[in-house]
């Protein structure tokens, strides 16, 4: 799993350009690519490896408050900004953490295999 993140991670820096300190989803990810991986070496498993890593990404993505933007839509507004959390970072910090309650608790409702389920 920590291999995919990673990669994904190398993906979207590749396709989108962008570092870290640009005020982009990447501000949220690397951080949390970084402590999913250190979680699972230190021999958490992959549920509480992935809510630690997402707490991470979550206060990440508020630190992207103090940053200006360098490249994206939000660049443009760059003095504007600062002081506002990037939306992709915040976005991505909380499908992160959804994720991880599916890791925890799985699909308690069945609403997964409901929907798979219902005829076309």
């Amino acid at each position: 799993m920590t291999e995919a993140v990673r990669e994904a991670q190398a993906v979207l820096q590749r396709l989108g350009k962008a570092e870290q300190g640009d005020k982009t989803m990447l501000d949220a990810l690397i951080p949390f690519v970084e402590a999913l991986e250190r979680e699972v070496a230190d021999g958490a498993g992959l549920s509480g490896a992935w809510a630690a890593a997402a707490g991470t990404a979550d206060e990440a993505a508020q630190g992207t408050a103090q940053l200006r933007p360098k490249v994206g839509r939000a660049r443009p507004l760059a003095e504007r900004s600062v002081g506002t959390p990037d939306p992709g970072a915040l976005s991505l910090a909380l499908c992160l953490r959804a994720v991880g309650e599916v890791l925890e608790h799985g699909d308690q409702g069945g609403s997964h295999q409901q929907r798979s389920a219902s005829p076309v």
